[in-house]
């Protein structure tokens, strides 16, 4: 079955920015290198907020597909994953079942995806925890505020509250994860830490702690404690909001 879009192999530049390069289906349309141009100089200007997603989007999508309008799939993405960053996080597989996706807008979406969780990344490591907690809990909510299965992180911070590791410790299901709170301070010894702060997300979106999740966080407390070690904090991040043990009583 053939696609509405057809993905061309990906240049360094796009086409319309390139140097003159021979394009077999024939020269951008003017309407679309029109289109292209005043969306970037808008972006220019008045930066992301001056743009709605699906136009943010498609941004990203002209260098994946140089040729065409890309605006109805840009729709089409925000339809099936509701928001930009939804669409950026959206499993693989997943993104391949959106009609017009193929392996170049994948490959660009998760460039993005990974540029913007090195950043976020990039202001809290190395930093004191308390210092940059705005920023901790961004880093949180862009790297697994929109994933569609459960992910368990530990931060680990030195004497200073300085966080020195930023680990994946396990992945699950929709609704479970599996923690080991014995590997968890095993590696904060290995990496000298003095405290931890544990995340994990709720792909539902709803932060509130499960039973299970209380009785993990005691157990790894109780291990932390054991050695020396403070469990500072367990952020739940859900798709909107966050929820932290120690603001809500649970530490």
């Amino acid at each position: 079955m053939s696609r509405a879009f057809r993905e061309a192999p990906m240049p360094l530049f796009d086409p319309d920015e390139a140097e003159p390069v021979h394009v077999p289906q024939g020269k951008l349309p003017s309407y679309i290198k029109d289109h292209r141009k005043r969306l970037r100089e808008r972006f220019m200007v008045g930066g992301p907020a001056a743009l709605p997603d699906y136009e943010m989007l498609e941004l990203v999508l002209f260098r994946a597909i140089p040729r065409q309008d890309v605006k109805p799939l840009a729709r089409a993405l925000l339809e099936r994953f509701k928001d930009f960053n939804g669409v950026l996080s959206a499993p693989v597989p997943r993104l391949r079942d959106v009609s017009g996706v193929g392996e170049a807008v994948i490959a660009e979406l998760k460039i993005v995806e990974a540029a913007a969780h090195r950043l976020a990344r990039s202001r809290v490591m190395e930093k004191q925890v308390i210092s940059s907690w705005d920023q901790l809990l961004d880093y949180c909510r862009t790297s697994m505020g929109h994933r569609e299965t459960e992910q368990f992180r530990v931060l680990y911070l030195d004497r200073r509250n300085v966080l020195i590791a930023d680990e994946e410790q396990a992945r699950g299901t929709v609704d479970h994860v599996p923690v080991y709170p014995r590997e968890v301070v095993k590696r904060a010894l290995e990496v000298n830490a003095s405290a931890l702060i544990l995340v994990h997300n709720h792909p539902s979106g709803d932060p509130t702690p499960s039973p299970a999740d209380i009785e993990m966080t005691e157990k790894v407390r109780e291990a932390a404690e054991a050695l020396g070690m403070t469990l500072h904090d367990h952020l739940i991040v859900g798709r909107a909001t966050e929820l932290s043990f120690r603001a809500e009583g649970y530490l």
